[in-house]
């Protein structure tokens, strides 16, 4: 119950609030209202304002809103059960204001008991049930068949009707509904959350200052240390070098020995082949391997910050010396060469100024407003200048070489390496499969020698797309799989958009023997549920496989696997391959059917304990890999009845949770019918999904709960999630790694 003052200050609140929406009538029509609420469908809109609207004027006023809302929103659990029997109640009309005999307690004095239904009414029959059913789906975006939809009415009629009559009064809605304490203490209308006050923002420490995040980023802060000591360092030593030249020679040579470690660190930063291969190192735990796409930025903008620097201050000095006699102009010495002008054949400042070009160019269209806007051609090309940029730092500084020589001789080792294995032997996509939301699930044909790990990835080139992009995936198959090799890409982006395109418009082969068949491959369609299949052979080209932070998957106790949407694709690699290392380590005799352990080695598979939580929007997502969960479900339930070494754990946030008065009715009747079928309505798996998104406090609590081992959790999806889960393992005390491409 609300204090006197919280009481006062809400209803100031409210009453500001409505002057805002009602306009100078005070009073709110129901498109009005409509547009407040925000609900996607009509229906729950229209029985609330009929619900509110007392006195039937066919609008709603200050005062009846108040009084609604107070009882609805602040009221006992009798008040919100009788407001979801009345939105059930479809044939009745029905008032939050009517008083019945059944009673209830009020928080003030004045205040009346709880409404009761209108006298020609009282019941809700199964017509009316499956009307209300049917408009839930449609407000969760879940889309069910006719049938199913009447099971579900089933389902919850026979719940709920004790007395076997057809119909639900309000008394038996109540008994069946206190079965689920939980669900009383959360009936509210999230809807109504516009009338609410905000709640202020929780005042917390910086995460910068939590063990946790200590904990968390210890090897990247520790890098970051190091690096920036180290330019500090190098820095200092070249200005005291050139200490009596003047102010800007002395912040040229320092800034200019600045230039040759991070010029020499991005091309580090580039090596993905070596980088994998310290994955599997000791050197793994110190180095943030899993940020060096985030550090090649990084370093990037400390190149651009140190040249601007380095290029102004030489100027600065050239502006000088012009003013003194027998020194050449200004222009002179930025445009010709001359003996004692530093570089190569005195060639510094031109050489400098180029670089200085080049440079700026890269970082401009490096920018994500370029990449992430249709315009990946002007990244790939000015990235490209990465050749003349260093030819140009070896001309134009006398000691680059040196810090050069080791990470540039293993550069073009590893593009020339690269280049030869690509080109040696085309690959094909021999199966593709459109799934809904537009994306491409390619089947590729997997060379002998190539191999790789669950959860890493390749950079993929289609010719027939685009003959210079390479662009990287996930893979979603298994390492055990031997002969073909998937990947799920979403249309996203330019390219991935003419992916899906190119395979949706591709071609049967024609029956004319005398036909030109298409240069790109063939294809034979065959349409199935929410897919099209198509049997194609497409060249392509990979580079890869690369290493990612799931690679230490395997070396977990309990492993918290989190994927967003389409950022399932790297755990579908490593699901399939968890349960293959399962079945490996569960045996059993043919003949006594006795089940043991196989002991595997520590550094194959520590795990004890998988749990995976999938984040989809809609119904329609879940499509792109329910065979792959449901397979999974079943090797588990063969090879441990009842054991729960891999748990799934499905979340679909627009379907209305438990504890929103428009999805309680159907989240409860899929809850019975799940229980009735052993399996969920919505995917057919045997777990069941859950409404809305998850409760990270709840979740990590009852993972912490567990006690199976040291806890590790892994993300893959949007950063802004990732930021929240982030936060949350830092206050449990659980490492925390996310994808990074």
């Amino acid at each position: 119950t609300m204090s006197r003052v919280e009481d006062a200050e809400w209803l100031r609140w409210v009453t500001r609030q409505f002057g805002s929406i009602a306009g100078k009538d005070k009073e709110i029509s129901l498109e009005e209202f409509k547009s407040a609420l925000q609900v996607k469908e009509s229906f729950f809109a229209e029985r609330f304002f009929a619900l509110f609207d007392a006195d039937g004027s066919g609008s709603i006023s200050l005062e009846e809103l108040l009084r609604a809302l107070r009882r609805l929103v602040h009221g006992d659990h009798t008040d919100k059960l009788r407001f979801l029997f009345q939105v059930y109640d479809v044939d009745g009309r029905q008032s939050l204001e009517q008083r019945g005999a059944g009673g209830g307690s009020s928080h003030g004095s004045g205040r009346a008991g709880p409404p009761c239904a209108h006298p020609g009414s009282g019941s809700i029959d199964a017509d009316e049930l499956k009307v209300v059913l049917g408009w839930c789906l449609r407000e969760s975006s879940v889309s069910l068949p006719e049938e199913r939809l009447g099971d579900l009415t089933r389902a919850l009629l026979e719940a709920a009707d004790s007395d076997h009559s057809g119909s639900i009064t309000f008394q038996e809605l109540q008994e069946q509904l206190e079965a689920f304490p939980e669900l009383m203490e959360n009936l509210t209308i999230s809807a109504a959350s516009w009338l609410k006050p905000p709640v202020p923002p929780e005042r917390r420490r910086p995460r910068c200052l939590s063990r946790g995040y200590w904990h968390n980023h210890r090897g990247q802060l520790g890098c970051l240390g190091g690096y920036t000591a180290l330019n500090v360092l190098l820095f200092a030593l070249a200005a005291l070098w050139h200490r009596g030249h003047g102010p800007a020679i002395l912040l040229a040579r320092g800034c200019g020995q600045g230039l040759n470690i991070n010029c020499a660190l991005l091309a580090v930063l580039m090596l993905r082949r070596c980088l994998t291969w310290l994955r599997s190192t000791a050197l793994a735990e110190v180095l943030p391997l899993d940020q060096h796409v985030r550090c090649h930025q990084l370093v990037g903008h400390v190149v651009l910050a140190l040249a601007a620097a380095h290029s102004a201050a030489h100027v600065a000095n050239f502006a000088r010396l012009a003013q003194q006699d027998g020194h050449p102009t200004l222009a002179e010495s930025l445009l010709w060469a001359r003996p004692g002008g530093g570089g190569v054949a005195g060639t510094a400042p031109q050489t400098g100024l180029a670089l200085l070009a080049l440079l700026l160019a890269m970082g401009t269209f490096s920018s994500p407003c370029v990449r992430r806007r249709g315009h990946f051609e002007l990244f790939y090309w000015t990235h490209l200048s990465y050749l003349p940029i260093w030819t140009l730092l070896l001309l134009h500084g006398p000691q680059f070489w040196r810090w050069f020589v080791v990470p540039g001789s293993l550069l073009v080792l590893e593009k020339v390496l690269g280049w030869a294995w690509r080109r040696a032997g085309g690959l094909h996509i021999v199966e593709v499969h459109l799934l809904p939301s537009q994306v491409t699930h390619l089947v590729i044909q997997r060379p002998k020698s190539f191999h790789f790990k669950p959860g890493d990835y390749v950079y993929l080139n289609v010719p027939a797309i685009a003959s210079y992009e390479w662009h990287p995936f996930s893979i979603s198959s298994a390492p055990e799989q031997p002969e073909t090799l998937w990947l799920h890409i979403r249309s996203l982006g330019q390219w991935t958009s003419r992916l899906y395109q190119f395979f949706q418009q591709l071609e049967p082969p024609s029956l004319d023997p005398t036909a030109p068949r298409r240069s790109q491959g063939w294809a034979q369609v065959s349409r199935g549920r929410g897919d099209t299949h198509r049997l194609c052979r497409v060249k392509c080209y990979l580079d890869g496989p690369y290493g990612t932070p799931t690679r230490r998957i395997f070396t977990a106790e309990h492993a918290v696997l989190i994927g967003a949407g389409i950022g399932i694709t790297p755990f579908a690699s490593i699901l399939q391959s968890i349960m293959y290392r399962y079945r490996r380590r569960r045996q059993s005799c043919p003949s006594c059917h006795y089940s043991w352990c196989e002991e595997l080695k520590d550094e194959e598979m520590t795990l004890r304990k998988v749990d995976f939580i999938w984040i989809n929007r809609d119904q329609k997502h879940f499509e792109w890999f329910l065979s792959l969960l449901s397979k999974l479900e079943a090797e588990q339930a063969e090879l441990e009845p009842g054991g729960r070494f891999l748990e799934l754990h499905l979340y679909m946030t627009s379907a209305l949770g438990k504890s929103d008065v428009k999805g309680l009715g159907l989240q409860v009747a899929l809850d019975l019918l799940a229980a009735k079928e052993k399996r969920d309505s919505i995917t057919g798996l045997r777990t069941r999904t859950q409404p809305g998104r998850p409760d990270w406090s709840k979740v990590f609590g009852k993972v912490a709960e567990e006690k199976v081992g040291k806890v590790q959790v892994f993300f893959c999806g949007s950063p802004a999630l990732a930021k929240v889960i982030r936060g949350h393992c830092e206050r449990f005390g659980f490492r925390f790694s996310k994808e990074h491409f």
